[in-house]
């Protein structure tokens, strides 16, 4: 599968200008999030080990009540700041007042309602958490108002420092908490200082301060279009925390904490790569509204791109999954490999939904936006209730979502077959390649573990195979994305080494230019 050249046309000074800095951008966002999630992994990892199971079973139990609050703080308004043309520089100040205002009034209610959640699950000591935890909706309607700051100007080399700052102090924070027996706490000093401290930095480095200006027909203008991505996003996380919910209520918290740490795996790298790429498109397409062919060339180029990245790094943490958390979580959270992989297969499939969602925002049509949720969390709940009433086991649930993320990637496809003309056919011709050599190169990894070798000898047996027979297969076939990645990772790093041409030589070069600036020190 090739992206042919004339989709786009010839490209002009100030297309080819407009290309590097959404490449630029790319490059930047990805550092980011890589540092910083790769950062969270490990703190996660140390922390893990120290509290155990049980310990996060707990603090996702308040994740349903804290994460419907920051829908109203941070969604909506924010991406509509980011997605229209005509935003003013007093907007930000308008849009940042409203946002404080509804974060101070959630705080309050969940304030006064955290004695009625510790009744509900049975636990004394939720009532002080949440009440604490909730703190991080204030400097939260802070960073919402940075962050659409931040993308709307493209400034994601920033944003990359400011993150991995806060990533650093912040788990310094939470493992010195959890060494010192906080236990649970050292959970809710992790998140709030996270929020704090990327709010400072970015204060520091970004320099938007708020105006004392409040514009209520700006604030009426940016409501009309957040408004339905605010209800789509409210739809979507009660969704999503309803299965944690259901699980925290109905089982143990052990097997909630399994079930999150599952998913905390796969969530960590795909977030990662899908999320970077989705950060820097919605702006980039938003600034095509209207020119439907170069909207449709960009998001094909993001579904393709994102789904050769994201396809084998499921498959591989799927298939390494068991000596993977012996090795790094211990005999202690063994059972939840059945989660981590069910939730590889959810993950997958990320590319296509977000390609498709970003594609009808940039277009200003939240209100098919709103309509696709509606859709896509009517027969979710269904399937949830199906298998929680059938099966009674908390895997089954997590099952369930995988069968409801399949039927989403047609539901979420098709109004862009008519706004487009990219239905979930063509899309699903694009991403069969990857798909396909993903699932050859799962095998090949998967039969490292008919040896029966230890955890260490077998992952250092299964990581270069999968990483080799993958790349070597995307040569093999001829997949046109791997030489577009190729050549745009070789871009910055030719900037970065000084050179015209990335090549071995020019490596080794840069090499021995650091080891001698090691040896004069």
């Amino acid at each position: 599968m090739s992206l042919e050249k004339d989709e786009i046309g010839i490209e002009t000074k100030d297309q080819s200008k407009e290309k590097s800095v959404v490449i630029k951008s790319l490059f930047f966002k990805f550092l980011e999030r890589a540092g910083y999630q790769g950062i969270a992994f490990i703190v996660q990892l140390v922390l893990a080990r120290i509290l155990g199971p049980g310990k996060y079973g707990t603090i996702t139990m308040l994740a349903i009540f804290i994460s419907v609050s920051q829908v109203f703080v941070q969604s909506g308004l924010n991406t509509a700041l980011i997605q229209r043309k005509d935003v003013k520089e007093n907007d930000y100040s308008s849009i940042f007042y409203v946002s404080l205002f509804i974060a101070v009034a959630l705080y309050g209610v969940l304030f006064l309602i955290a004695p009625f959640v510790a009744t509900f699950y049975e636990m004394p000591q939720l009532k002080n958490l949440l009440r604490v935890l909730a703190l991080v909706l204030i400097p939260g309607a802070f960073n919402s108002i940075q962050n659409a700051k931040v993308a709307r100007e493209m400034r994601f080399k920033e944003l990359m420092y400011c993150t991995l700052g806060s990533v650093v102090i912040s788990g310094t924070i939470g493992i010195v908490m959890a060494l010192n027996g906080c236990g649970v706490w050292a959970l809710v000093g992790q998140q709030l200082s996270s929020r704090v401290s990327v709010c400072i930095l970015l204060l520091l480095i970004v320099k938007w301060r708020p105006k004392r200006v409040l514009e209520w027909d700006r604030v009426r203008l940016l409501f009309s279009f957040g408004w339905k991505l605010l209800v789509s996003a409210l739809i979507d996380v009660l969704y999503r925390e309803l299965q944690n919910l259901v699980i925290g209520k109905k089982y143990k918290e052990e097997q909630l904490g399994y079930c999150n740490r599952g998913k905390q795996f796969p969530d960590v790298i795909i977030n990662n790569i899908n999320g970077s790429i989705q950060s820097v498109m919605l702006p980039a397409l938003s600034k095509h509204n209207g020119d439907n062919s170069k909207i449709k060339s960009m998001m094909r180029r993001s579904i393709v791109t994102s789904s050769f990245l994201i396809f084998p790094v499921c498959m591989g943490i799927a298939v390494v999954a068991k000596p993977m958390i012996h090795f790094l979580l211990g005999n202690e959270w063994m059972p939840c490999v059945p989660f981590l992989q069910a939730y590889c297969f959810v993950y997958a499939f990320w590319p296509i939904h977000t390609a498709n969602l970003q594609a009808i925002n940039a277009q200003g049509r939240s209100d098919m936006f709103l309509k696709l949720e509606v859709i896509k969390k009517g027969y979710g709940i269904c399937i949830l209730l199906f298998t929680l009433l059938t099966f009674n086991t908390p895997l089954a649930i997590v099952l369930g979502q995988c069968c409801s993320t399949v039927l989403s990637c047609f539901v979420n496809a098709s109004p862009n077959k008519k706004l487009l003309n990219y239905g979930y056919k063509e899309q699903m011709q694009d991403i069969l390649p990857s798909l396909g050599i993903a699932a050859i190169m799962g095998a090949l990894v998967y039969s490292i573990t008919l040896l029966h070798l230890k955890d260490v000898p077998t992952l250092l047996l299964q990581i270069p195979l999968g990483v080799g027979s993958y790349i070597a297969l995307a040569k093999f076939f001829k997949l046109e994305c791997f030489d577009y990645i190729f050549n745009m990772v070789k871009k910055p790093l030719n900037s970065l080494l000084g050179a015209d041409s990335l090549s071995p030589s020019v490596l080794l070069t840069f090499v021995n230019k650091i080891l001698k600036r090691g040896n004069k020190k």
